[in-house]
């Protein structure tokens, strides 16, 4: 008896196998594709819990069945609904709405009609220019919309833009935003774009980042008479535009001379020719070079001795 249940489990096992095998060969699983758009766009899509890209975005290759979708974008009430996903393509649309109103149903996926422009919006910058660590408050006006959307194109992971922030309107029409990045920044030119909510009206302050790199300084002579000229050169990476030289010795420099401000070229470097005056005491003189606004400096020196035509 003990042998013929042996057996019999077996049987079943075999079975059971069998039944698995077939399921396993059985035909594939239809695929479908789904299409998203969003208003605004650049939403977060999650297909049942799993981020896939903001839109617009298409999704290939998902199985045909019940599925969640859920859109997700800063300073916007987040929601998920139901849908069933079919073979071939499908199209949703969301018209997403902002936190402080009422939270949308799971009907949202319809075309809406987006909200009409405000007649205007504007931005100005606090700093036209700033140094890497400070901060940069931005401010305009608004007509026709409680809110301002703020995006910054620059170098670095501001290249393709990022969304900074949703910014209330005032009771006055007018707004404010400080940006403080840190140190977490690249120098170069940025531009900072303020629209309404559904991007139909822009308005853009362009601003420029500094500091995190040296400024260099090289005579073209250590010694020279009077009357005789200098060639001053040298590098800038601190992304600054132009270089102030000061010239500091003996006499009427003994507090220091400001000689200007010299324009820093695309490949980075800037350039002084310099005329030793006849007037010009003897001695040991020091040139300082500071990119502008002053974020670093560097110095050389070299010596005036009696005129060469004397």
């Amino acid at each position: 008896m003990k042998g013929i249940s042996n057996g019999k489990t077996g049987i079943i096992i075999v079975i059971v196998f069998v039944l698995l095998s077939g399921c396993l060969s059985g035909p594939d699983l239809q695929k479908g594709t789904i299409s998203l758009t969003s208003s605004p766009s650049g939403a977060g899509v999650y297909l049942d819990n799993q981020y896939r890209g903001t839109t617009p975005v298409t999704i290939p290759d998902v199985v045909t069945g019940p599925h969640t979708l859920e859109y997700r974008h800063p300073g916007y009430t987040s929601w998920s609904t139901a849908i069933t996903v079919t073979p071939g393509s499908s199209n949703y649309y969301a018209a997403l709405t902002p936190q402080a109103d009422t939270p949308v149903s799971s009907d949202i996926i319809q075309t809406i009609s987006p909200t009409p422009a405000p007649a205007a919006v504007t931005i100005l910058p606090g700093k036209k220019t700033m140094i890497i660590g400070d901060s940069n408050r931005f401010s305009g006006n608004a007509i026709g919309t409680e809110r301002v959307l703020l995006t910054l194109y620059g170098p670095g992971i501001y290249a393709k833009g990022v969304s900074l922030v949703q910014q209330n309107v005032n009771g006055l029409g007018t707004w404010s935003y400080t940006w403080n990045p840190g140190s977490s920044v690249d120098a170069g030119l940025y531009t900072m774009i303020v629209s309404d909510p559904w991007k139909t009206a822009e308005d853009r302050a362009e601003f420029s980042v500094i500091g995190g790199g040296r400024v260099s300084i090289s005579p073209s002579s250590y010694s020279a008479g009077k009357g005789e000229t200098i060639s001053f050169s040298g590098q800038c990476t601190t992304g600054a535009q132009d270089v102030v030289l000061i010239l500091a010795g003996p006499g009427q420099f003994s507090s220091g001379k400001d000689l200007g401000t010299f324009s820093v070229g695309a490949d980075k470097t800037w350039n002084l020719k310099f005329t030793l005056d006849e007037t010009m005491p003897t001695g040991v003189y020091t040139m300082y070079v500071y990119d502008v606004p002053k974020t670093t400096s560097a110095t050389t020196q070299f010596t005036v001795g009696y005129s060469s035509y004397g």
